[in-house]
């Protein structure tokens, strides 16, 4: 890949402005905000007849649209033309500058701007889609990424890179970082996306799973696999971004087993993924099994049945209800789950540590705020490290504080002076609601860096009237959960 043409047209791209929030101010925010739900048409008329360099690389590397090549030139200049051809991501038809690729604003973190090129799509009326499409950022990248921790140092594993997203992620916060793939295609787009954001460090292979990486260990292994169920016949479309040929969620599980031999003493995982209901055992106690060995959180954010999820991903390959196709695809997917008698999906995170003290395994299906994620998940397996090491002794000698999100809500019933349900209500990470009895709250409350936490309980205890030791033993454990999720953290 020549680094010049590179270069030259990644400062084309910044110095015509194509950010995220220079694309949203040249469209207007009701345009761009059909745009990121997919829709193109009100960014096709916000510029049409433009031919600004920012409304031309739009209209070219966002929405796929070729333009005049006269106007291309003129507006964009012949070098940067020569550079995107040169390149390979843009063609030239006759009097037509065509786009062969998509390039689209990213923003890796506040102020740090950047693009993540991948191939055309249906937002720029591709379909079908390639068998081999390298996909580019949607939501589970996003969220992916906002699972990584906010820095680290030592080699890290980007298993199935695809464009690379999460590999550049990587890097950005200090890894040195492998990225795999068995797409050639796939790796093209991640060292050119790397060359684009100017980022070196990262090192492509082409391989499946952890065979580009045998015998090697890393202090992160990140992975979004093409972990989608999809039926083992010739009559639905196979596409390597989502599906990874294994039957069921066997590749997830192989994913998920592998890990452990590919990690350094204190290393850790973080994957999105998919797990089937079987009959003898539902998905969250499947995935259970296949984590032997590590520290294990895993989180259900959502649950289909066979129908909805049959019908998520016929429907993400471009194919609508009401058509023979959709019939025929839906047909095959709700076969193969009658057959292997799957009743449910589970979908979401799994986060493992290759040390002992996590084994959580839980359900959270409300709304989660993604700012902050990765560095909460980083204390809570800090956190869960430590809490594994002390005894309920050392836990009452230790002095917390309630973190700064943490809000209290008391419900009563009207006329009465005593609440009927007090709520621990936290404000950032996971957003969690916990039921707190008039013991839990005033410990909690309590809490500020002051005084020991088994001091405080008995005082609790001679305020209520009740048996010290008792209470002791029921919220010690309370305390712990409260520090694993981040409602209480040590003081200092």
């Amino acid at each position: 890949m020549d680094q010049s043409l590179v270069r030259t047209l990644a400062v084309d791209l910044a110095n015509a402005g194509l950010t995220d929030d220079g694309l949203r101010v040249r469209l207007g925010a009701p345009a761009a905000d059909a745009l990121d739900r997919g829709d193109g048409t009100p960014a096709r008329r916000a510029l049409r007849g433009a031919t600004d360099p920012l409304a031309l690389l739009a209209r070219l590397f966002v929405l796929g649209d070729a333009v005049p090549l006269s106007t291309a030139a003129s507006s964009l200049g012949r070098p940067t033309i020569d550079a995107a051809v040169g390149l390979g991501v843009l063609g030239v038809e006759g009097e037509r500058a065509v786009p062969l690729v998509a390039i689209r604003p990213h923003t890796f973190a506040p102020g740090e701007a950047g693009w993540i090129a991948s191939d055309l799509d249906e937002l720029a009326g591709v379909f079908p889609l390639r068998p081999d499409h390298v996909l580019g950022v949607g939501g589970a990248g996003r969220t992916l990424a906002a699972l990584l921790p906010p820095e680290g140092t030592g080699r890290a594993l980007d298993l199935g890179c695809g464009c690379g997203i999460i590999a550049l992620h990587l890097r950005r916060r200090g890894f040195d970082v492998v990225a795999t793939d068995i797409s050639e295609r796939a790796l093209w787009f991640t060292r050119l996306n790397a060359a684009l954001n100017g980022l070196d460090g990262i090192e492509v292979r082409l391989g499946s799973l952890y065979e580009p990486v045998a015998g090697e260990r890393f202090a992160l292994i990140a992975s979004n696999p093409p972990f989608v169920i999809t039926p083992r016949t010739d009559a639905v479309p196979h596409y390597e971004y989502r599906d990874g040929g294994a039957r069921g969620d066997d590749l997830m599980a192989q994913v998920v087993t592998g890990a452990r031999a590919h990690l350094e003493p204190d290393g850790s995982v973080r994957l999105l993924g998919n797990w089937e209901d079987a009959p003898d055992a539902d998905g969250l106690d499947r995935v259970r099994t296949w984590t032997t060995g590590l520290g294990a959180w895993v989180i259900e954010r959502e649950h289909l049945d066979p129908v909805r999820y049959a019908q998520l991903w016929v429907r993400d390959g471009g194919t609508r209800p009401g058509t023979p196709e959709y019939e025929t695809l839906l047909d095959a997917w709700l076969d193969d789950f009658a057959a292997r008698d799957v009743s449910g999906v589970g979908m979401g995170w799994v986060i493992l540590q290759n040390a002992p003290g996590l084994d959580r395994f839980e359900r959270i299906g409300r709304q989660i705020d993604p700012t902050g994620l990765g560095a909460h998940v980083a204390d809570a397996l800090t956190v869960a490290g430590a809490l594994s090491e002390i005894d309920d002794a050392a836990l009452a000698a230790s002095v917390l504080q309630v973190t700064g999100d943490v809000t209290e809500a008391r419900h009563h019933v009207p006329g009465s002076d005593a609440p009927s349900v007090i709520e621990l209500r936290q404000g950032g990470a996971f957003g969690r609601t916990v039921d707190a009895d008039p013991s839990l709250a005033a410990l909690v409350g309590a809490c500020d860096g002051e005084l020991p936490v088994g001091v405080l309980i008995d005082a609790i205890a001679q305020l209520l009237e009740v048996d010290a030791a008792d209470l002791r033993a029921d919220l010690l454990p309370q305390v712990r959960e409260l520090l694993f999720t981040g409602f209480l953290v040590a003081a200092g």
